[in-house]
This record gives C-alpha cells, sequence and structure tokens, in this order.
C-alpha cells in the first residue's frame, strides 16, 4: 500500500470523522448509527491510504525528494 493521502487531506478526513462522530450524540432513534459511517474517514485518515483515490489515481502526498547535483 503506497501512501496517496497527504497532510492537508489527512486534516480533513480527521475533521470529517469528528463531524460524523458528533451526530452519534445528537441524531435520535436508530438514525444515530449512520454517524458510524465516520470510522471510513479516520481509518483512511490515520493509514494514509485511500483506495477510493487509488482507483482514480490521485496522490494527496507529496514525496519530497533530494537530488544530489554533480560537481
Amino acid at each position: 500500500m503506497k501512501k496517496n493521502v497527504g497532510s492537508v487531506d489527512k486534516t480533513a478526513r480527521l475533521i470529517v470523522a469528528l463531524v460524523f462522530f458528533s451526530l452519534f450524540f445528537v441524531l435520535e432513534g436508530n438514525a444515530r448509527y449512520w454517524a458510524l459511517i465516520g470510522f471510513v474517514p479516520l481509518i483512511t485518515g490515520l493509514i494514509n491510504f485511500c483506495p477510493v483515490w487509488s482507483m482514480f489515481g490521485v496522490n494527496t502526498a507529496h514525496s519530497i525528494k533530494t537530488e544530489k547535483f554533480k560537481q
């Protein structure tokens, strides 16, 4: 699994997860269990990999590579 979730994307996913989890305490009845969908952005944010981004070829994780110049 190559990492394809960058730091800004990761932060957004974690915030969305918190918003979904807060719905668990706001909603009533069986509708509150829809808040558990917050596990999807939480897990993808924590492991820095999103299978949907992988299917579409999106990569928000930027790797910085330094090159040594020949002298």
